[in-house]
């Protein structure tokens, strides 16, 4: 079983009825497959590139109804796998970052979900969804440099005791719990809406915990349905 349950708050329930999601909690351990990350993701962009899953367009347009109904303007800040899908619809594919973040982006693009991977140990207290105040802080890097913003009242974010980690839901992520593959406490979020079928949620979330393993020989997975 999970060490902690990260939270979802009953207001979410007003924004995105039906919301769910798979919490991974990942003991991780060295890297003994990188090029697997490679491989899963070079077929992921390809399999965009030819249509993709069939929920894809019904999901990614509910994502940015339920955007819109926070105030989010989903044209401007997409939800993440809006994002990754257009990169690679218009370029092809999706640059190397991380072999971890590289594997969790093909999740993201093959289930047309919002994948996020965190480092757990960086976190203050568990993950929250929550609907900001307008008071808290997220830090990010502008111009080159580190910086605090403040959300604003109203938007839905992922956070911890210290602040936000994630703003729009999922649309940018903090510096703070940047994950890499160095990283031994993973902690992954993927979040659906109910025009995907709760199936396919299950398999993501499978194959992201296989891909991990297989990539990761000593990690330990544990996984946890989360909803409203």
């Amino acid at each position: 079983m999970p060490s902690y349950s990260p939270s979802i708050s009953a207001d979410i329930a007003r924004i995105a009825p039906g919301f769910r999601a798979l919490s991974l909690h990942v003991e991780a351990g060295p890297v003994q497959a990188p090029e697997l990350a490679a491989l899963r993701l070079q077929e992921a962009c390809a399999f965009v590139q030819a249509g993709g899953a069939p929920w894809a367009d019904a999901h990614l347009q509910a994502w940015a109804e339920v955007f819109r109904a926070f105030g989010a303007k989903p044209q401007r800040t997409p939800c993440s796998a809006e994002a990754l899908r257009k990169r690679v619809l218009r370029d092809g594919n999706l640059p190397a970052i991380d072999p971890v973040v590289d594997l969790y982006n093909a999740i993201s693009l093959r289930y047309a979900i919002p994948v996020g991977g965190e480092n757990l140990a960086a976190y203050v207290g568990v993950p929250r969804l929550v609907i900001a105040e307008g008071s808290e802080q997220f830090d990010t890097i502008k111009e080159g440099l580190p910086a605090q913003e403040s959300v604003e009242a109203g938007e839905v974010v992922w956070r911890d005791d210290q602040g936000v980690t994630c703003r729009r839901w999922n649309w940018r992520q903090g510096v703070r719990t940047r994950l890499s593959a160095t990283d031994r406490q993973m902690w992954f979020i993927l979040e659906s809406l109910p025009t995907m079928p709760l199936t396919a949620l299950e398999e993501a979330g499978a194959a992201l915990a296989q891909d991990l393993q297989q990539m990761m020989p000593a990690a330990v997975v544990h996984t946890q349905l989360l909803s409203v």
